[in-house]
């Protein structure tokens, strides 16, 4: 899910007010349906009215919804490899405007299929909010595109961990929330660590590395606004502006950096698009049967897929500070996201990971 596929403040799942993320339903409705899925057994019709026999397969709606997110995140860390990919061999404006028209095709989809339709879906209280939120994602995406191909993955995904930490230090003066002492020490912690990780002591100090820096602060401003727009408008609503105001801001620019493509490539565009709308697919699965705070921490396990395939696939180079830092990150960033759970207030909503649509 680049820094937002750290999918993720969402679908995706824009993805705080409904229900901890943008496409599940109240927590009271989900805890009101039957808590076993059955899978039934071959040996019987299905739709048959009785009894399960002894060998049916039964799947909690847990074990559903992690299985989704789990399958999400693996295919955003697919996405980001793609993109790389890609992005070595062409503007990271064309390829992301590409992949919105895809997204956008997607959002417009699943809105004709709400209650509203799209009308319901577009009918925006804070229309400007919504439109700036979703033209911010498309610019993180071009950046985080353009840091794979420059920086790579492992080393852009160790940076775009930080990007819990930074929501919660901005959320304090633009959505007035308070952080106690605990989360800050996490904080400064996590900080710590993206120091071991950027390094800038070191006499081959890489000025480039500021590339992710830019697109994590992006992704924390981006969540930041999707938060606040959640406290006026619906889930729907920020779903459809993430994506058609992402595309419509992007096909303003990104018809200037046309270029020739090979087969092969147009291959793999269509497989990055792909990937995309089903990565959101599972991903909005996985929050109407989980909470949030369940869903959002599985964002790390994308960052470590991404670094492997950094390593193994692009071989790339991961420093034993780059190790530790990332390390220290993903621990202050899970214990931030739990101790905001734990205080009991309303859940923030689910925000995609960075680097998605």
């Amino acid at each position: 899910m680049t820094a937002a596929d750290r999918p993720i403040p969402l679908p995706h799942t824009t993805h705080g007010s409904y229900s901890q993320n943008p496409v599940a339903p109240p927590l009271a409705e989900r805890s009101q349906r039957n808590t076993i899925l059955a899978l039934p057994s071959p040996h019987v019709p299905t739709g048959f009215p009785g009894a399960f026999p002894k060998e049916t397969v039964f799947m909690t709606p847990r074990s559903t919804g992690l299985i989704c997110a789990i399958a999400a995140v693996t295919i955003f860390s697919m996405q980001d490899g793609i993109s790389k990919h890609l992005g070595s061999a062409y503007p990271p404006i064309f390829i992301t405007m590409i992949r919105y028209w895809a997204f956008a095709g997607f959002a417009l989809a699943l809105a004709s299929r709400s209650a509203g339709g799209v009308k319901g879906a577009a009918n925006a209280n804070r229309l400007w909010l919504q439109i700036a939120r979703g033209a911010l994602l498309a610019v993180q995406i071009v950046i985080s595109i353009f840091s794979f191909s420059r920086v790579g993955l492992a080393a852009s995904h160790t940076i775009f961990a930080a990007a819990p930490l930074v929501v919660a230090c901005l959320s304090v003066p633009f959505l007035g929330e308070k952080v106690g002492w605990r989360r800050w020490t996490a904080i400064g912690i996590g900080f710590v660590g993206i120091l071991l990780i950027v390094n800038p002591l070191n006499a081959t100090f890489d000025a480039k590395i500021i590339i992710p820096m830019v697109a994590t602060l992006m992704f924390g401003v981006y969540s930041v606004m999707t938060r606040l727009a959640s406290r006026t408008d619906t889930s729907d609503t920020a779903f459809f502006y993430t994506g058609v105001a992402g595309a419509v801001t992007i096909t303003f620019v990104g018809p200037f950096y046309w270029t020739h493509i090979t087969p092969a490539d147009w291959l793999w565009m269509l497989v990055l698009c792909i990937t995309g709308m089903s990565g959101h697919y599972l991903l909005i699965r996985a929050f109407n049967l989980l909470d949030a705070v369940v869903v959002q921490p599985m964002s790390y396990i994308q960052s470590v897929l991404v670094c492997l395939m950094g390593v193994f696939v692009f071989g790339e180079v991961m420093t034993a500070n780059m190790i530790l830092g990332v390390a220290i990150v993903i621990a202050a960033g899970i214990f931030t996201i739990w101790r905001e759970a734990r205080l009991g207030r309303a859940a923030p909503p689910a925000i995609d990971p960075p680097g998605t649509p």
